[in-house]
């Protein structure tokens, strides 16, 4: 097969496996709705690392064996749809939030009321309690939860392997060298991530994304919910 043949292929096929609803698509809508769009796009960066190990041992051709192996998907069936469980209990939990913490929850959405806000500050005030109150807390500790809430979610999703057995079987050729292989695996993570930062581009608009704070512990009930329908589904559908 020509590289540029296999290129359009995958950029097709790939495309369509992305955009279909399911687990991650779910997971990004939620984080997006109830924390913006940083907490989103760590979440598809996790998403798309998730997706590097199914590349790896396909590429490996550990997918074949994965996916003929009753024990194997079994076990990622029940890691995958437990975790997506676990994941929508903390959804169906969320709370109203106060409109203090409704004009703290989206940055980009406030800047313009923060920066209006500091002009006043600095008027008032002296330096140095400017500059206390400038400090940002630190957000390493919640980026790598987003992070691995992310790739946990790709990882364990057990209808992974089928997939990529379709896709470096039936839709690749079996002779592809294993350079070419690994571009095309890059490439699936690239379409990934490019879709998923739409998504989220698209529900962190200021004008949307304030209409959806206001029912933010609804988004996260009905989201979560779905994803303990999903990780239920998972678990008791037969292969």
């Amino acid at each position: 097969m020509e590289f540029w043949h296999g290129f359009l292929l995958i950029t097709s096929v790939h495309l369509l496996a992305a955009a279909s609803p399911g687990p991650d698509f779910v997971l990004v809508s939620q984080q997006t709705l109830a924390k913006g769009r940083r907490t989103g796009l760590i979440c598809s960066l996790g998403i798309t690392l998730g997706l590097a190990v199914h590349i790896i041992y396909s590429v490996l051709g550990l997918a074949t064996v994965i996916a003929h192996s009753q024990p194997l998907l079994t076990t990622i069936k029940w890691l995958g749809g437990g975790y997506l469980i676990y994941l929508g209990w903390q959804g169906i939990q969320a709370k109203p939030k106060k409109a203090a913490d409704l004009a703290k929850a989206d940055p980009e959405v406030s800047s313009s009321a923060h920066v209006s806000q500091d002009a006043l500050t600095s008027q008032t005030t002296s330096p140095a309690k400017n500059i206390s109150t400038q400090k940002l807390p630190s957000n390493s500790e919640s980026t790598f939860a987003t992070l691995r809430r992310g790739f946990f979610c790709n990882v364990f999703n057990p209808k992974a392997p089928v997939y990529f057995v379709a896709i470096f079987t039936l839709v690749l050729s079996p002779d592809i060298p294993l350079w070419q292989l690994a571009i095309y695996g890059v490439w699936m993570m690239v379409l990934q991530m490019a879709w998923f930062s739409t998504v989220v581009m698209l529900l962190s608009i200021p004008a949307v994304h304030r209409r959806f704070q206001r029912f933010e512990h609804w988004i996260d009930r009905v989201l979560g919910t779905a994803m303990i329908v999903l990780g239920l589904n998972l678990i008791l559908r037969h292969r």
